[in-house]
């Protein structure tokens, strides 16, 4: 694997954002930022060999500015946290609100938009950053590490470290738009999900706290499924995707949660992850906006396969915990691999 840094740009307060560009033997070419830790470019031949950007992204850094979360890692805690608040040891926390009353993706200044100390080395880029206690609400001084690398197999993977001095939540992940295509709408995608149940949620995307079979409804893909053909399916899905399922056998080592095929170029894109839950997201917020290249991402221009523990579970003693804790070390990892299908 090849490494180059190179400058991509520079915030309003004057900081650098730098761009590291990875790439393997195999044609696989990735560009990561430091704001955020996004994935800024991902491109990835089909069956013929031809390649196209999978991932969706900006030319330019105001392009990052102006839409949240785009291809970033989300914390200290990722997706929901209802009411902006929650009980930790007997005390109430509150934290910041940035969705009506609720909380998304750490708050009003996430760990997307925060530029990361960044170095290369032999396996990958090493991004690090402190949250310092209070910061979004959230107690203790969090030391976070996250190590992207481009692996020979055509693997990116994300290993995901943290340390804290105080009880407090993590829940760390990619939020990576991919479109196998390179461009138009994801809906043909055939998507696979290997999660026989999921959590229900309420009209403002919280979970009940309950767990249930995805069994004859529109969230079954235990069987590959076009994305497009379920939401025709099942009327109660036809604005999209924002759901999270449970990951069969979700634990220590990663293990295969989904797996995407697009029939047209061929190319294949399996999710793996130590992570008990997956968060499928359509973008069903785009709305015609400017890409890479002038590029317009509408609505369902691309899909999002969050890792993560289940949303809100610091208000669900039921869902595993993501409380960390001082001498405790978070470990988690996400793998996207490709393959090249003969077509």
């Amino acid at each position: 694997m090849k490494i180059q840094k190179s400058l991509f740009g520079t915030m309003p307060d004057g900081a650098a954002v730098e761009q590291f560009t990875l790439s393997n033997g195999n044609g696989v070419v990735c560009q990561l930022l430091n704001y955020g830790v996004r994935i800024a470019s991902l491109r990835v031949p089909d069956a013929k060999g031809n390649p196209a950007d999978v991932v969706v992204g900006f030319d330019h850094l105001d392009g990052y500015l102006q839409n949240d979360y785009i291809s970033a890692v989300c914390g200290r805690v990722a997706n929901r946290i209802g009411g902006a608040k929650f009980s930790l040891d007997g005390k109430t926390i509150k934290v910041s609100a940035n969705e009506g009353e609720n909380q998304l993706h750490g708050g009003k200044c996430g760990f997307d938009k925060k530029i990361w100390r960044a170095e290369a080395g032999q396996i990958g880029v090493e991004f690090a950053c402190v949250s310092p206690d209070g910061e979004e609400g959230f107690p203790g001084n969090l030391n976070v590490k996250v190590i992207v690398a481009l692996t020979d197999a055509d693997e990116l993977r994300l290993d995901f470290t943290a340390i804290t001095d105080k009880p407090t939540p993590v829940n760390l992940t990619s939020h990576a738009y991919f479109n196998l295509a390179g461009r138009g709408n994801v809906l043909d995608h055939e998507l696979m999900l290997a999660a026989d149940f999921y959590t229900p949620v309420d009209s403002h995307l919280l979970p009940t706290g309950e767990i249930k079979s995805v069994r004859g409804t529109g969230l079954d893909f235990t069987t590959p499924k076009a994305i497009g053909s379920q939401m025709k399916k099942f009327p109660e899905i036809v604005s999209g995707y924002d759901h999270n399922f449970v990951v069969n056998g979700g634990g220590k080592s990663p293990v295969l949660a989904a797996r995407v095929r697009e029939p047209i170029s061929g190319r294949i894109m399996e999710t793996w992850t130590t992570q008990p839950g997956v968060q499928l997201y359509t973008a069903n917020h785009f709305d015609g906006f400017a890409g890479r290249g002038g590029a317009r991402c509408e609505k369902f221009g691309g899909f999002c396969l969050e890792t993560q523990h289940f949303p809100d579970s610091v208000n669900h003693p039921g869902f595993p915990s993501v409380i960390l804790r001082p001498g405790e070390t978070y470990r988690q990892t996400c793998i996207y691999k490709f393959i090249h299908e003969r077509l």
